[in-house]
């Protein structure tokens, strides 16, 4: 398992590390999945509609962008947050900042572990998936 921390053009924000690895194995476990190599890159708004723009042919802000190399059970991928979207959205919702960005940072590893969330009901899965893993992070 390889679960790494990266930037670009911005500080990685302070993580607990280990407790965030061991989270993402546990929760790879509830969906019968393996980490492998996972690369989380933060970056900024900007850099984050320049790889929307021109990977995804999408001309927005967005807080996440997962490319997916998963195969089999053997979960992979490069997730993008922009930890500027991740503030404003902490700031919109009325949410602790570090919680919203362990939501980030878990909604990246549930797409690789199957989850979608363009359908309503998809969402809605996605959230509670979501919401389940936040209280096991408060275990560990």
């Amino acid at each position: 398992m390889a679960v790494l921390f990266n930037s670009e053009g911005v500080k990685v924000p302070k993580l607990p590390r280990q407790t965030i690895k061991k989270w993402i194995s546990l929760t790879a476990e509830n969906y019968q999945k393996r980490v492998g190599e996972v690369s989380y890159i933060f970056c900024s708004d900007e850099e984050i509609l320049r790889i929307n723009n021109q990977y995804l042919n999408h001309d927005f802000y967005t807080d996440i962008i997962t490319f997916d190399y998963t195969e089999g059970d053997l979960i992979a991928g490069d997730i993008f947050i922009s930890l500027d979207t991740v503030k404003s959205n902490s700031e919109k919702y009325k949410t602790d900042y570090d919680e919203e960005l362990h939501r980030v940072i878990i909604h990246g590893i549930l797409h690789l572990c199957g989850l979608e969330d363009k359908k309503p009901d998809e969402e809605k899965q996605m959230r509670e998936a979501e919401n389940r893993a936040l209280e096991l992070l408060k275990t560990l």
